[in-house]
């Protein structure tokens, strides 16, 4: 199942996310932005889910920032100009979209934060090594500090039904043999839920 995965997987999301709108905004793009003492990096709109709880759903900004992306997507340079001294507890890979399709970016922005001794986390789906077409996990180690993966269902129809991946009857699979990786790697991740959809992860769909 993990090779077929892997092997497909890359053909499928590509196809299908061609198919995914492009939204614009009038303001400025939001590379980088603050909540609390954490500096959140917002590296793409592209993402393998199109979840039914999803804070990007028929919304223009997140607390107030612009994270579609009209002018396209950021370089590393833009990004660490964004992040400047990296004056925060925590840069945190998270945006509109799923930062391991930007992997090259996320990892080259990586040492730069740890250059300036501040640690670094990602949010993600779990997709990354279906959408890379290859294991990535081994890839992070030494990169990423903290790994925080959206469960979100207890099975997978139920994980298709919510979360509504671009290649369903893998997206599941995926998401946890990227988990088992991980922690193979010895890299620092967990599983988390959000509150909204708590309800149904124990609920059959009909």
């Amino acid at each position: 199942i993990r090779d077929f995965c892997l092997s497909r997987g890359l053909g499928d999301v590509y196809k299908r996310q061609n198919a995914v709108s492009e939204i614009g905004i009038k303001d400025m793009d939001t590379y980088v932005y603050r909540i609390g003492n954490h500096l959140y990096v917002n590296l793409t709109n592209r993402c393998s889910n199109r979840c039914t709880f999803c804070v990007r759903n028929g919304k223009e900004t997140f607390e107030g920032y612009a994270l579609w992306l009209k002018d396209g997507e950021p370089t590393a340079a833009q990004v660490e100009q964004a992040l400047g001294g990296c004056d925060c507890d925590e840069v945190v890979f998270c945006g509109f979209g799923e930062p391991t399709y930007r992997l090259d970016v996320m990892l080259e922005v990586c040492d730069y934060v740890h250059a300036h001794g501040k640690k670094t986390r990602l949010n993600t789906n779990g997709h990354g090594s279906i959408i890379n077409g290859r294991n990535i996990a081994p890839e992070l180690v030494g990169k990423l500090d903290g790994i925080n993966i959206s469960l979100n269902a207890s099975e997978p129809k139920l994980y298709d039904r919510i979360c509504r991946p671009l290649y369903p009857d893998m997206a599941f699979d995926s998401m946890l043999f990227f988990a088992e990786d991980c922690r193979e790697n010895g890299l620092n991740c967990w599983f988390s839920v959000v509150d909204c959809i708590g309800c149904l992860l124990y609920t059959s769909p009909s």
